[in-house]
């Protein structure tokens, strides 16, 4: 299967660069799975929202996939009390 391109937003990159030290490398080895399988066991789609979800600990990131042009769109990474709102 061909690797999706990753894209962040800018708020999305602001988050991730602000996510406490312990956090950073398990939501960056996420962010890489995410380009060879999008949607990953256990990725769940939000109702009422364009959005999928995908839970590292306690934080969330949020994605949208365009399957025809091979793109990953993250537009939120925070903690689960934060990336709904």
């Amino acid at each position: 299967m061909a690797d999706y391109r990753i894209i962040l937003s800018r708020s999305a990159i602001k988050e991730f660069e602000n996510l406490p030290g312990n956090v950073i490398e398990r939501v960056r080895a996420k962010i890489r799975a995410l380009g060879s399988e999008p949607r990953p066991s256990g990725v769940k789609k939000l109702r009422g929202r364009p959005e999928y979800r995908v839970r590292v600990g306690d934080y969330r990131i949020l994605f949208t996939v365009a399957d025809d042009e091979k793109i990953v769109d993250i537009s939120a990474i925070s903690h689960r009390s934060d990336v709904y709102e």
